[in-house]
Formats: structure tokens, sequence, C-alpha cells
């Protein structure tokens, strides 16, 4: 079986999450997840963001859920193929009521923007020529330890 990721997220209007996920390229999965409490949005085959309303959210878990608009409590990176996909992603969140929280940061080999969802959540779109990338992290050229 392939090695998933679901990326539970507590949201205040899942209707409106939903179509802000649809917004940047998920497509809404109903085959687990049903009903006005939670949104399974899948992102790549391995990849879904589990949408919840705040109270369901709560049933997970017995910790103080955060306020992702002031907290920070993850960084979702998502790999592109291209600056094209990082800036349309980008562009596409903030079309469908996401804001940008920090410039863009262009390294050369790497290239990267940032999102917020409704909720605060973070996402960090990014591009990178991964042997320009090593070459440039070793400072001489050489393979990075691992």
């Amino acid at each position: 079986m392939t090695k998933m990721i679901f990326v539970n997220l507590p949201v205040a209007d899942v209707a409106a999450s939903t179509a802000f996920y649809e917004a940047i390229g998920c497509v809404k999965d109903e085959t687990i997840c049903k009903g006005p409490q939670a949104s399974m949005m899948v992102w790549s085959d391995a990849i879904s963001f589990m949408i919840l309303d705040k109270a369901f959210y709560e049933t997970f878990t017995t910790k103080q859920i955060i306020d992702a608009t002031t907290t920070s409590g993850v960084l979702l990176c998502l790999s592109r193929d291209s600056r094209a996909e990082v800036d349309a992603i980008t562009e596409a969140a903030l079309a469908a009521g996401g804001k940008e929280p920090r410039p863009v940061q262009d390294m050369g080999f790497m290239y990267g923007r940032a999102f917020e969802d409704l909720d605060g959540h973070t996402f960090e779109p990014m591009w990178m020529d991964v042997d320009a990338a090593v070459a440039a992290m070793s400072g001489a050229g050489e393979p990075v330890a691992a």
C-alpha cells in the first residue's frame, strides 16, 4: 500500500474552505468523508487535506486548537514543477480569498511564495533545481552530507 498523509486542518467554515481548496487544485472526495462537518480534499495520490469543522476537530484531540491567523503550528511546503506553477497556485489562492504573508523568495536555484488559507494555515509552494541547490548549499560544489 502506498504511504499516504492526511493533513487535518481545523476550519471555521467547511463549505467556504472546500471551495478554497478546490480553487487551488484539490479535488473533493466523499468516499470516507461526507456531511457538513468535514471535507476530504485530495492534493495527490498520497496527500489529502482533511478540512474539519473546529467542533469536529476537537473530537480528535484534548489540546487547545491554535488560531492559525496569529500562531504558527506548521508550514506546509508544496513542491511544484516550475516557477510558473508556484505563481499560478499562489494567485489562485489569493483570488479565492487567501492572503500572501511574505514576499517572494527567489534564490535562483529555488523559488518560493507563501499563501494562507481562509483560516490562516500557511502553505509554501516552491520550485527547486535540485542539482543547483546541492551545489549552492555545499558552498564548493560538493554534495551536501546527509
